[in-house]
C-alpha cells in the first residue's frame, strides 16, 4: 500500500484539523457558566460522532460526487478501500479523512453560540441539518473538483475562489449558528432592563482553546494545498501573521472602548484573523495577510457590537468570528490574491462580483434552510429548554450531572431561601469547592455569634426601652401634677399682682413697690408660660397630646397673634410686617397650638433682631398646592453648626463673637418643631449668621379646606 508524500502530508494535517476539536471544547466551555459545562462539551463531542458517521455515509458523496447539474454530488457514498488498496484508493481515503475534519469543524461552529440554552434533543438534530443537507450541498458547489477535477460545482464553473473555506466552512457554520439563536432568543438576563453580560467561568481554559484551535488551523490550511509543495511555508505564514494582526486589533479596538484588552473579544479577534485569511492563504503576499487579518478582527469586534444591539445572543461569539470575518475573507479574494489566481481575463472587479454572488448563495441556502427548519420544529417541539432548566444548568437538567462547586451553590441556595444558617454546608475534601464551603462555614459560625450578640443587644434595648417608657410616663404623670400645683398659685400672684399694680385698693405710694409688683408680675407669666411649655412637650413625647383640629383661617390667627405680641415689638424697636396672600384657603389645625408656634417663631424672631430691624410673618400657597407658614427677620442669625443645637430642649447657643439667647427658656423651637410634626407638616430654617433668618412652616395637603368646601 504506497503512501506518496502528499498523502502523508494530508494526513498529518488532518490530525492538526482533529486537534481543533479539543480546542472548540476548550474555549467553549470556559467561556459558558460552570453550571453548562458539562452540557457544552458533550455536544461537542456529539456533533463530532454525528458529523464523521455521517460525512461518511452520505455527506462525503453529496459534496464530492458526480455532479448533478452543478448543485449536488450522486456517487461516492460510505468511501472505502481494501487492505489491498492502490495509490489511488490511498489517495482517496486520505482526502476523505481530511474533508471529514472539515465537515466536523463547521458543525461544530454553531455548538458555541447555542450554548447554555439549547437542548440536547434539539442540537442533534441541528447537527444532522448541518452534516448531512446544508454542509455538503454548498461544498459541492465550490469545492467539487477538489477530488474529480472532471466534475464542478455551479459556483466553481463561476470562478468562486475559497481555498481553505472562510464561506464553505466557517460562514456556513456560522449562518446556521445565526438562524440557531434567532429561533431561540436570548438567555435569561442577558438583555432587558436588568440584562448584563454573561461572565466566563474560566477564561485561561478559553485562551488554551484558542491556541489549540490557532495549532490546528495550520493543518486546515496547510492541508487544503493538498500536497506538499513550495505553497506550504507562505501559506502557513500567511496563517500565523493574520490571526496575530486579528488579535492586536482586537487589543486596540477594545482598549480604545473600553480604557483595557477584553479578554474574550481578543481571543475571538485571533480567531477572526484566521477565518479571514483562510479563503486566500496561498494567493495573497505576506503584508496583505496581515492587513487582512487585522480588518478580519475590526470586523469581528464590529459585528460583535452589532449584534449586542439588536439583543442577538450568540454565547461565544460565533457568529462575528466565523460568519463575519468569513464573508470578509471571501471578499478580500477579489481585493488581495494575485490575479493569476483568477479565470482567464477576469478583472478584479468582476471576481468582486463572483465572490458575492457566492457568499449570498450559500448564505441564502444555508441561512434559510436551517432557519425554516428549526423554525418549524420549535413551533411544535420547542429547541430551547425551560426556563427552570436554564437556571438550574443544562449540567443538571440535561445529563444529571453535577459537580462539588454546584452541590455546594445548591445547598447555600436553599439556606438563602428558608433563611436558616444555623447549620453547616458539607465539605468535600480536597476540591476547590471544599475550601469554599470550609471558609463559608467560618462565615455562618462567625454570622451565628454576630446574630446571638444582636439578640442579646436587641434584647437590652427594649428592656431600656421599657424602662425608658415608664420613666417617661412617670414623669409626664408627676409634671401633670406639679402643673397643677404649681399653677394655681401662679395664677393668684399674677392676678393679685395685676390688682396691686393697677392700685385697685388704692395708690401705692413708694414707686419702687410699684416696680417690685411688675418684677413679681413679669416673672410670675414667665413661669407660667414656662411650666406650660414643658407641659406641652411632655405630652408630646408621650403621645398624649391630642390635636382639637378646626377649620382655621390662617388672617384671623396672624391678627390675634399680631396683638399680642405688638406691645413687645414696639418696645424693641422693630418694624412687624404681618401679609397673607390671596387665595390661601382655611386650614385645618388645633387653633391653640398653631396659635402657640407662631408666637414662639415671631417672639424668637423679634428677640434675635436688632432695633429698626423687621420681622415678617407670612402665609401663602406654594407651587405644589401647600400652604406655608413663614418667619423672617434681619436678626444676628445663626450658624449652620449651631441649628441642631437651637432645636434642643433648654439649649441656648452662644459663641465667642455672638450670644443667641440672653434670655428664655430653649423650649420655643422645640416645642415648635414637635406642634408642626403632630400636624404632618415639615419645619425648615434657613439662617446665616449676620443675614438673618427664615423660617418656614408648610401644611400637607389633606390639611387644606377645598375652596368649594370653604
Amino acid at each position: 500500500m504506497p503512501l506518496t508524500i502528499d498523502a502523508g502530508w494530508v494526513v498529518i494535517c488532518t490530525v492538526l484539523v482533529l486537534l481543533m476539536q479539543a480546542g472548540f471544547i476548550c474555549l467553549e466551555t470556559g467561556l459558558v457558566r460552570a453550571k453548562n459545562s458539562i452540557n457544552v462539551a458533550l455536544k461537542n463531542v456529539s456533533d463530532f460522532c454525528i458529523a464523521s458517521l455521517l460525512f461518511w455515509a452520505v455527506g462525503f458523496g453529496l459534496m464530492f460526487g458526480a455532479s448533478d447539474s452543478g448543485i449536488i454530488g450522486a456517487s461516492g457514498f460510505f468511501p472505502s478501500v481494501g487492505l489491498n488498496a492502490t495509490a489511488n484508493d490511498v489517495w482517496l481515503i486520505a482526502f476523505f479523512f481530511f474533508q471529514l475534519a472539515f465537515c466536523s469543524t463547521a458543525v461544530t461552529i454553531f455548538s458555541g453560540a447555542v450554548a447554555e440554552r439549547m437542548s440536547f434533543r434539539s442540537f442533534i438534530i441541528a447537527s444532522v441539518l448541518l452534516a448531512a443537507i446544508i454542509y455538503p450541498v454548498t461544498g459541492h458547489w465550490a469545492w467539487a473538483s477538489l477530488l474529480n477535477t472532471e466534475t464542478q460545482g455551479w459556483l466553481e464553473e463561476l470562478g468562486f475562489i475559497d481555498f481553505a473555506g472562510s464561506t464553505v466552512v466557517h460562514s456556513v457554520g456560522g449562518w446556521v449558528a445565526l438562524a440557531a439563536v434567532l429561533v431561540l432568543g436570548p438567555r435569561l438576563g442577558r438583555f432587558g432592563p436588568e440584562g448584563r453580560e454573561i461572565e466566563p467561568h474560566n477564561m485561561p481554559m478559553a485562551a488554551l482553546g484558542m491556541f489549540l484551535i490557532f495549532i490546528g488551523w495550520f493543518g486546515f490550511n496547510g492541508g487544503s494545498t493538498l500536497a506538499f509543495d513550495g505553497s506550504v511555508p507562505l501559506v502557513l505564514v500567511n496563517t500565523l501573521l493574520a490571526a496575530a494582526a486579528g488579535g492586536g486589533a482586537a487589543i486596540l479596538l477594545t482598549w480604545l472602548k473600553h480604557g483595557r484588552p477584553h479578554p474574550h473579544a481578543v481571543l475571538n479577534g485571533v480567531l477572526a484573523g484566521l477565518v479571514a485569511i483562510t479563503a486566500s492563504a496561498n494567493m495573497v503576499a505576506v503584508y496583505d495577510a496581515v492587513l487582512i487579518g487585522a480588518i478580519g478582527g475590526v470586523v469581528c469586534f464590529a459585528a460583535t457590537v452589532q449584534l449586542e444591539t439588536w439583543e442577538v445572543d450568540d454565547a461565544v461569539g460565533a457568529v462575528p468570528v466565523h460568519l463575519a470575518a468569513g464573508i470578509w475573507g471571501t471578499i478580500a479574494v477579489s481585493l488581495f490574491a494575485d490575479i493569476s489566481f483568477f479565470g482567464a481575463g477576469v478583472a478584479r472587479t468582476d471576481q468582486l462580483g463572483i465572490q458575492l454572488l457566492g457568499v449570498a448563495a450559500v448564505g441564502a441556502y444555508a441561512f434559510g434552510v436551517s432557519f425554516s427548519v428549526l423554525a418549524f420544529i420549535d413551533a411544535f417541539v420547542p429547541l430551547r429548554v425551560s426556563s427552570r432548566a436554564e437556571r438550574e444548568g443544562l449540567n443538571v437538567s440535561e445529563h444529571g450531572a453535577n459537580s462539588a462547586l454546584l452541590s455546594l451553590l445548591n445547598v447555600m441556595e436553599d439556606q438563602s431561601r428558608r433563611g436558616d444558617f444555623s447549620n453547616h454546608v458539607p465539605v468535600e475534601n480536597f476540591t476547590e469547592a471544599g475550601e469554599i464551603a470550609v471558609r463559608y462555614n467560618k462565615v455562618l459560625d462567625k454570622f451565628t455569634q454576630q446574630v446571638l450578640a444582636n439578640d442579646a443587644a436587641i434584647a437590652q434595648v427594649v428592656d431600656a426601652r421599657d424602662k425608658a417608657e415608664l420613666a417617661n410616663a412617670s414623669k409626664s404623670e408627676f409634671l401633670a401634677n406639679m402643673s397643677h400645683e404649681l399653677r394655681t398659685p401662679l395664677n393668684a400672684i399674677i392676678g393679685f399682682s395685676e390688682i396691686i399694680n393697677n392700685e385697685l385698693f388704692g395708690p401705692l405710694e413708694n414707686a419702687q413697690y410699684k416696680e417690685y409688683v411688675d418684677d413679681i408680675h413679669n416673672s410670675s407669666r414667665h413661669l407660667l408660660s414656662l411650666i406650660n411649655d414643658i407641659l406641652d412637650l411632655s405630652k408630646i413625647e408621650a403621645n398624649r397630646f391630642e390635636l382639637d383640629d378646626d377649620e382655621l383661617d390662617l388672617g384671623s390667627l396672624f391678627d390675634s397673634c399680631a396683638s399680642m405680641i405688638r406691645h413687645r415689638v414696639d418696645d424693641d424697636l422693630v418694624s412687624f410686617e404681618v401679609s397673607v396672600a390671596p387665595g390661601v384657603p382655611l386650614v385645618i389645625a388645633d387653633k391653640r397650638a398653631m396659635r402657640q408656634m407662631v408666637l414662639n417663631l415671631v417672639s424668637n424672631a423679634v428677640k434675635f433682631t436688632p432695633e429698626k430691624g423687621t420681622v415678617r410673618l407670612s402665609a401663602f400657597v406654594e407651587p405644589d398646592g401647600r400652604v406655608a407658614l413663614q418667619v423672617s427677620d434681619t436678626g444676628i442669625g445663626i450658624a449652620k453648626d449651631d441649628m441642631p443645637k437651637a432645636l434642643e430642649p433648654f439649649r441656648q447657643i452662644s459663641t465667642d463673637e455672638t450670644v443667641y439667647s440672653a434670655e428664655g427658656t430653649g423650649l420655643g423651637l422645640p416645642l415648635t418643631v414637635a406642634l408642626a410634626r403632630l400636624h404632618d407638616a415639615t419645619f425648615v430654617i434657613n439662617s446665616a449668621p449676620g443675614e438673618g433668618t427664615v423660617i418656614t412652616l408648610r401644611l400637607p395637603h389633606d390639611r387644606l379646606v377645598p375652596a368649594a368646601a370653604a
